[in-house]
């Protein structure tokens, strides 16, 4: 049973018979209102989300199925302290898949383990959202064509934007491809990212502060909210949300067939005004994901009916408790009987990482 909680579940051979899949349902909608008739999708949502929830939901409704879930912490059983293991262990009994979004890191991958259905990760926290990257794939490739040698500019939150992590790391496979980061200091691409997933394959990088020198070099350029619920302080995040800010004004140095893309929700980030511009894809974008979701719900489901239940550790995976992961946001902080779980990303300076989050781990002192 194929679970989805990492882009790089999926490999690109995959993502092309998705966007196949999906291209399809846009050009003959017809054949597949009854795909999921007598199927439920279970949407359980422990954080707030409008377009992703309605996304799987009318993904769903459109392929014939049923939908059942909630889209808040407080009205499931998890404000009575129900761990997310027995949640989609009870929850998988009673839907034939599951989406779930958590504010804790590697929630999905915790729920994967005992769901005897197929687990979608919709977000957790602020590391994965691999459903976003494929609706973003998706867009890329109906706008441009190719995911090949393109200039990709990211904007905004780049160390706590789950969604450009999962971009980054799903791109990073095509040829040609160069990042172009656009970020305050405080708010910089994580090492550990940019050496996985741009350093190890070679990739041409480029770090700036500034949105006005990067934009005439763009094909696609990717902005983001500052987010409010990732910071530890008000007072941290007042000083940074107004930094980027896109505007008529920054547009007219973009190229002809430059596209702008946005996971979405925006504040103030795009002013209303570049709506009305033809590079504007985020609106479409949105719509894009309702697609690239069905054919996803169509291909787990499938493949649910094939295979039996498989582990979703990879092979590298250890436990030890020689080792801590610190991660406040991580599921280990909440789940307490859950065993921490490690892997080796660097030999040569004996570097772990958590499993669930991919934190650093550190020796436990306790021991």
């Amino acid at each position: 049973m194929h679970h989805l909680i990492d882009i790089l579940d999926l490999s690109t051979s995959e993502i092309e018979e998705l966007i196949s899949v999906a291209s399809d349902i846009i050009e003959h909608p017809e054949n597949y209102r009854e795909k999921c008739k007598y199927h439920k999708l279970a949407t359980l949502f422990f954080e707030p989300s409008t377009r992703t929830r309605l996304s799987f939901e009318a993904a769903m409704m459109e392929l014939g199925g049923k939908v059942l879930g909630f889209s808040e912490a407080n009205s499931s059983s998890a404000s009575k302290g129900e761990s997310i293991t027995d949640t989609a262990a009870i929850v998988s009994g009673y839907a034939d898949i599951i989406a779930m979004r958590h504010p804790k890191e590697g929630a999905p991958l915790v729920a994967a383990r005992r769901s005897e259905v197929p687990i979608i990760n919709a977000g957790d926290g602020g590391h994965h959202h691999p459903t976003q990257t494929l609706t973003d794939l998706f867009t890329i490739h109906r706008e441009k064509g190719t995911f090949e040698n393109l200039t990709i500019g990211l904007c905004g939150d780049l160390k706590y934007g789950r969604t450009v992590h999962s971009l980054i790391a799903a791109m990073s496979r095509y040829k040609g491809v160069k990042f172009v980061l656009i970020s305050p200091e405080e708010l910089k691409l994580p090492g550990y990212i940019k050496h996985a997933y741009i350093g190890e394959n070679g990739i041409e990088c480029e770090e700036t502060t500034s949105l006005e020198t990067a934009m005439p070099k763009l094909d696609v350029l990717y902005m983001t909210r500052i987010q409010r619920e990732r910071f530890a302080s008000s007072e941290e995040y007042e000083e940074l949300k107004d930094i980027y800010i896109l505007n008529e004004d920054k547009m007219k140095s973009a190229k002809a067939d430059m596209i702008v893309m946005h996971p979405l929700p925006r504040v103030n980030e795009i002013t209303l005004a570049v709506d009305d511009d033809k590079r504007a894809a985020y609106f479409r974008q949105a719509k894009n994901g309702k697609y690239i979701r069905m054919a996803l719900i169509l291909k787990l489901l499938d493949e649910s009916k094939k295979s039996d239940t498989v582990s979703v550790d990879k092979p590298d995976t250890i436990y030890t408790s020689a080792l801590v992961c610190k991660n406040p946001r991580c599921i280990t902080t909440t789940e307490q009987e859950l065993r921490h779980a490690f892997r080796l990303v660097n030999k040569e300076n004996n570097i772990y990482r958590c499993v669930y989050c991919d934190s650093k781990a550190v020796p436990d002192t306790n021991k």
